[in-house]
């Protein structure tokens, strides 16, 4: 039986103004029009129909759409709870009042430091300031705030300061997400993946603070398991709970997937519904379950825990998407991750340049 899906990700534009070195773009963008309002509230509405509970409105940036709070409306009307992942950049208060007028329930907001100087450096343009504004006018509009913060080589020992930074600011969450190994976190790896030492002590000190701040705020450390000995399961499993809708219209089951497996053929919701999408497409069905999976996932007993783990990551280290996710130690490709973190952990730290995404638009 296929089960419903719990969330969507909508992917309202690929423009942005920042630049980050791990941005979740894809390499290389597909041409055509972005989906207008109409074909937004079209899926939103076959979304509900599906069982979708919520809707994370994303991009690139989604404050670049004009149309951002007719498209925040349409989600409320299905009874959808909106969260906004931004940038923050191009949100004041009037814009945070007009947004929560028309049913925006949150914002989840992206830091790349606390250091002002470091921040920018990472996010390729002067925003840190405007995201301390962006922050402050959520929380005057009444939105309930949270902060993301995508862990990595140059910023992780500032750990704790990141932390304090979102004590200040009075989020209610922080999800402290260590880079992975796709899109352009793949190409910048070298100068992105943190060492084991830092892996460990960025852990102690965030399970510390989640302890001292329990009932004030909540802490997600998510860990990178390129250090672990099995894989996480890719988003709970492959076409399980998530789809992602993209600028264009094409449906994911997973949002990095359509620059990590180049062959995966993408149905879009101009041509097809989202159900028969969610149901009968090849790319949602093509991992979904255990029945595809290879040795040694087929008889591990962890197989409906992990489900082979990351698809997209398998892809990247081994040309294959259908191969056991590398991380694992019972992978006969996991050598490939050794080289890499031995690679790595050899620089003891030593910062390596960036290649930075460059906009679409």
């Amino acid at each position: 039986m296929i089960p419903r899906p719990y969330a969507l990700l909508a992917e309202l534009t690929y423009r942005c103004p920042l630049h980050c070195p791990y941005c979740s773009n894809p390499m290389a963008t597909a041409s055509g029009a972005e989906l207008n309002l109409s074909e937004w509230q079209r899926v939103f509405t076959e979304a509900a129909a599906l069982g979708v509970l919520q809707v994370g409105l994303s991009g690139g940036e989604p404050l670049v759409r004009r149309d951002l709070e007719e498209i925040v409306r349409a989600a409320r009307a299905e009874k959808l709870y909106t969260n906004l992942i931004t940038s923050g950049v191009g949100l004041d208060e009037t814009r945070a009042r007009i947004l929560h007028e028309a049913g925006l329930d949150s914002v989840q907001l992206s830091f790349q430091s606390d250091e002002p100087d470091l921040a920018d450096e990472i996010a390729g343009a002067r925003a840190h300031a405007r995201k301390l504004e962006a922050a402050s006018a959520v929380r005057a509009a009444g939105i309930s705030l949270s902060l993301n913060v995508v862990i990595h080589r140059r910023n992780i020992d500032r750990l704790p300061q990141i932390i304090s930074l979102a004590e200040r600011l009075d989020s209610g969450r922080i999800e402290l997400a260590n880079v992975q190994f796709y899109g352009w976190a793949f190409r910048n790896r070298a100068g992105l993946l943190p060492t084991r030492d830092q892996v460990n002590q960025a852990r102690d000190i965030a399970t510390k603070a989640k302890e001292r701040l329990t009932g004030k705020m909540d802490i997600f450390y998510v860990l990178p398991d390129y250090y672990e000995t099995r894989p996480k399961p890719c988003l709970n499993g492959w076409g399980q709970r998530y789809l992602t809708v993209n600028p264009i219209g094409d449906v994911l089951p997973c949002p990095t997937a359509s620059s990590a497996i180049p062959d995966l053929r993408l149905e879009n919701v101009r041509k097809r519904s989202l159900a028969w999408i969610w149901q009968e497409s090849e790319s949602f069905n093509r991992f979904r379950g255990t029945e595809w999976m290879p040795e040694p996932c087929q008889s591990c007993p962890q197989r409906e825990i992990d489900f082979g783990g990351c698809r997209c990551q398998a892809a990247l280290l081994t040309g294959d998407a259908a191969n056991t996710d590398p991380v694992c130690t019972l992978s006969p490709n996991r050598a490939r991750v050794d080289e890499i973190l031995a690679e790595l952990n050899s620089s003891n730290g030593a910062t390596r340049e960036w290649t930075f995404r460059v906009n679409p638009g």
